[in-house]
């Protein structure tokens, strides 16, 4: 057949010439998708890794990849190492300039996620003193509170602006406390100070940024009221670092040498050239000292043992003539044991009698019983000392704090040691080591409030003479679970062998000041 008989029945699309492929721009759509990829992969790790940077953290906050910083338990913080005003100028104080730039970033990358998948925390512990502080502003790193610039009392070439975050119902209270002069210490036990910047000054000196993970309840040693520190809900990284800029640090030192110099007694004497007056180290005469809150803490289960009924011992008709029989023992003074203990004794349900003496036992059946002395009242007994036992429920707190916990009739408290205001010298240089101890004496109120009350031990006469009573120095710090009600300021208060104060930390200062926190639990 022939081929051109059907020609013009052909699609005229099968007559059109083919177009060719341009290899060429599709080779540049190609490059310009891995640029986007690639763009987009650094992007995310310049984001997602470097958080400290004000441009990340806003992305990183609008996305909701920032979490809140959070509050630490001394317990559960995370694991670190202390360091002293000295080695902390040996570690920072040495590094160069892009070393230092590149710690700082990894110190704010830290703090803005919690401490996770880090080795070691930088914590600061010292002395310090407050030359300044001032109120933080929501143009400030941290929106809400206060921020103290103090200076190291055991190494003059370190600086540190503490920031204490809190919420604005706190700061007029916190101006208050946290005045020119007052001291700061960081201890090991008690605080968690991180360090989150270092800044080198043009003189040589080392400026550190440090905040609390605590975040804990504050007061001072000699003076009213408690304020509170908050986690920041955000940061404003666009501020930077320090807190405390060039002019203001300046302004605030400059405020604190005319403040020592108003402070400085009179120079006595003659001066002699080529010797220079040697200077004693004062004792603080104010401290800043943290107040940790009661946390309860799960009962565990203790092993219940079942009592051995007691022996009944038959009395004896008294003859007449009001005297015993011959030869039956007279009752032996009780002697009070030292030290007292106290425990919760409550009678088996059903009995009444009296026990037999240590070391007696039981006659057998069918003998005659002994002749034995008339029933008395007993006196209150007293058990021997023993290792203290806490029951279900019963956490020792280690330091006073608001909050609930068990509290307990008269007489019915845990077993523990009853010790006098004048053995808490030797509790505040051994430490409590797991004890429970309980308080007792005479108190006086000097303050109250919501839930706490701060109280001075009263002395007479006759032990200021003597020396006996316990030192003017010594301030107990009482906490009161919810619905009590603080005693009113001025009055006195007794606490005995049945109504004790239950002893949760003892803190001893440098001048000899004793700071007791206690706390109630009786009904």
């Amino acid at each position: 057949m022939d081929s051109n008989l059907f020609r013009y029945d052909e699609p005229a699309s099968y007559s059109r010439p083919r177009r060719k492929v341009n290899f060429f721009a599709w080779t540049i759509v190609i490059l310009l998708l891995i640029g986007l990829t690639l763009a987009a992969w650094i992007g995310s790790y310049y984001i997602f890794g470097q958080p400290e940077r004000p441009d990340s953290y806003r992305v990183l906050q609008k996305l909701g990849k920032i979490e809140q910083p959070k509050r630490f338990q001394l317990t559960a913080a995370p694991p670190g190492e202390f360091l002293s005003a000295k080695q902390l100028f040996e570690r920072y104080g040495e590094m160069r300039s892009a070393e230092l730039s590149k710690t700082n970033g990894e110190l704010a990358r830290y703090y803005i996620r919690n401490f996770q998948q880090v080795r070691a925390v930088t914590y600061i512990v010292g002395r310090f003193t407050i030359m300044q502080s001032r109120e933080l502003t929501p143009d400030d790193l941290f929106p809400s509170g206060m921020v103290a610039l103090a200076s190291s009392v055991d190494y003059g070439e370190l600086l540190m602006e503490h920031v204490y975050p809190a919420d604005a119902q706190s700061v007029p209270l916190m101006k208050q406390t946290l005045a020119t002069g007052l001291e700061i210490k960081l201890d090991r036990s008690h605080d968690l100070s991180a360090v989150i910047h270092a800044e080198r000054l043009g003189d040589g000196r080392l400026l550190i940024t440090a905040v609390p993970l605590l975040y804990g309840t504050y007061t001072v040693t000699q003076g009213r009221g408690m304020f509170s520190l908050e986690p920041p809900f955000t940061l404003n990284m666009a501020a930077g670092w320090p807190l405390f800029k060039e002019t203001s640090r300046r302004a605030a030192e400059t405020q604190y040498a005319s403040y020592r110099e108003r402070l400085a007694p009179t120079q006595q004497g003659v001066p002699i050239p080529g010797l220079a007056p040697t200077a004693t180290p004062g004792v603080p005469a104010n401290e800043l000292v943290r107040v940790e809150t009661a946390q309860p803490i799960a009962p565990q289960p203790v092993p219940v043992a079942t009592p051995t009924p007691a022996p009944v011992v038959v009395a004896k008709a008294t003859p007449k003539g009001g005297k015993g029989a011959k030869g039956s023992p007279s009752p032996a003074p009780g002697a009070s044991p030292s030290p007292i203990v106290v425990a919760a004794a409550s009678p088996a349900p059903g009995a009444r009698g009296t026990s037999p003496a240590p070391g007696t036992s039981p006659a057998p059946a069918g003998a005659s019983p002994a002749p034995a002395v008339a029933a008395v009242s007993p006196a209150p007994a007293i058990p021997a000392a023993s290792p203290p036992v806490a029951a279900p429920g019963d956490a020792l707190a280690s330091t006073a704090g608001g909050g609930t916990w068990k509290t307990y009739p008269a007489g019915k408290m845990p077993v523990g040691r009853l010790i006098a205001t004048t053995d808490l010298s030797e509790v505040a240089d051994k430490g409590l080591a797991g004890e429970r101890l309980y308080l007792r004496g005479q108190f006086v109120v000097n303050f109250t409030e919501s839930n706490r009350a701060v109280l001075r031990p009263r002395s007479n006469m006759a032990e200021s003479v003597l020396r006996l009573g316990a030192p003017s120095s010594t301030r107990i710090i009482v906490e009161f679970p919810a619905g009590y009600t603080p005693p009113a300021q001025g009055s006195t208060v007794s606490r005995d062998e049945g109504r004790p104060y239950e002893i949760t930390e003892v803190r001893k200062q440098a001048d000899g000041q004793l700071n007791v926190f206690v706390r109630e639990i009786m009904q």
